[in-house]
């Protein structure tokens, strides 16, 4: 991956669609599918205008904008990304990694709200998203368990390390364990890493790699669909692991729980038709059950070294049928819920109006949402103060 556009420089970009998009990204909660066809059909600057002038845009494109659509901190935004050295990259631009992103578009893929492309990447950082993810270049995701063992950080460091000595770009989410190594890996070799945030990309998270983000953001770089000032919610990590998958040529899942967010990685690979593979581990570990699963797919592949890796990148592999995962308490709830129970703060009681802003789903709608929560036993009233998630 070599340096794009100048930091902190937007060519060829007209600052009034910078203005649109970036209302637009605060406004909606990605992936915002409605608004998102909205803004392909009458373009960013008018679909800005009728959103913010209160237009009637159909109940469906209503959810995913009436939460926010008040909220108008378009200039704020672009000046705060600049001030770190960052840029809202769009698809109007040159640098837009379109060849990822081609695969949402696909007819198979138009029943899921997750195969949505974002509407714009708030990028910190030299990297060029184009020039990785455009085909002509090789890319792996790097992901696994953030409780990884000796054996799981080794393999991610090192094979990161390798790969990038041979030219590959490395994205990863920046989270402990697997992910923090495979960054950790590409830098110490000079390579340039891309980490894939569930937050604004001003924001250290996990706080222990503030110096790990700084130092991506240096030579490669960080990139997320929330603007500045976003916090993380268990949401939007499963929502950005779309981006990791689509941002490389495959995915390589190193250690791996039955349910964990790379085998969530791993599943959207293998529905954007990329490359999927998977590093064996001890059989008596739990955090290499996921892997081994993931190895028993007919659309999967092990790979025991760099060279299989290396070996496996290549064209893009069939659909398949995805594997049966086993149950957990949040599965089954419609998307509001969903995103209503990743706006709660623990314990603490959060108003309906709170959990509103915060989630991006209609007010109209929270209340539903809460009742759909409460029956499924995952919050409770807390009197007069609002909900919160039960002890």
């Amino acid at each position: 991956m070599t340096a794009g556009a100048q930091v902190g420089t937007l060519p060829d970009v007209d600052e009034e669609v910078l203005r649109a998009r970036a209302y637009l990204m605060r406004v909606a909660e990605p992936p915002a599918p409605r608004l998102g066809h909205l803004v392909a059909l009458l373009g960013p600057v008018e679909t800005a205008e009728r959103v913010r002038g209160g237009a009637d845009l159909g109940r469906h494109v209503e959810s995913e904008v009436a939460g926010r659509r008040g909220i108008d901190r378009a200039a704020a935004d672009l000046e705060a990304a600049r001030a770190l050295g960052g840029r809202l990259l769009v698809p109007e631009d040159p640098g837009w990694p379109a060849v990822a992103f081609a695969a949402f578009g696909r007819p198979d893929l138009q029943g899921s709200p997750d195969w949505v492309a974002p509407l714009g990447l708030w990028v910190r950082g030299p990297g060029s998203l184009a020039e990785q993810a455009d085909g002509a270049h090789r890319s792996v995701a790097v992901v696994g368990s953030r409780a990884a063992t000796g054996y799981g950080r080794w393999v991610a460091r090192d094979w990161s390390a390798s790969l990038a000595e041979e030219g590959l770009a490395v994205v990863s989410g920046a989270a402990h364990g697997v992910d923090g190594e495979a960054h950790r890996g590409c830098l110490a070799v000079g390579g340039a890493t891309v980490a894939v945030l569930a937050c604004g990309i001003e924001r250290a998270y996990p706080a222990a790699h503030a110096r790990l983000l700084e130092s991506i953001s240096a030579r490669g770089a960080v990139v997320s669909e929330y603007p500045v000032g976003a916090i993380p919610a268990r949401h939007r990590f499963l929502v950005r692991n779309r981006l990791i998958a689509a941002l490389a040529t495959g995915t390589l899942v190193v250690e791996a729980g039955v349910r964990s967010g790379a085998a969530r990685t791993a599943a959207a690979a293998r529905e954007l038709g990329r490359v999927v593979m998977a590093v064996p581990g001890p059989v008596t570990s739990a955090l290499s059950v996921g892997s081994h699963q993931l190895a028993r797919q007919p659309w999967a592949g092990v790979v025991g070294s760099v060279a299989d890796v290396l070996a496996d990148i290549g064209p893009v592999g069939t659909l398949t049928e995805a594997p049966p995962r086993p149950a957990r308490p949040l599965d089954g709830l419609s998307t509001p819920a969903a995103r209503v129970h990743g706006a709660l703060r623990g314990h603490v009681a959060t108003t309906a109006s709170a959990l509103a802003r915060e989630s991006g789903v209609d007010p109209r709608r929270v209340p539903a949402a809460l009742d759909e929560l409460a029956a499924a036993g995952l919050v409770v009233p807390d009197g007069d103060r609002g909900w919160c998630r039960p002890v």
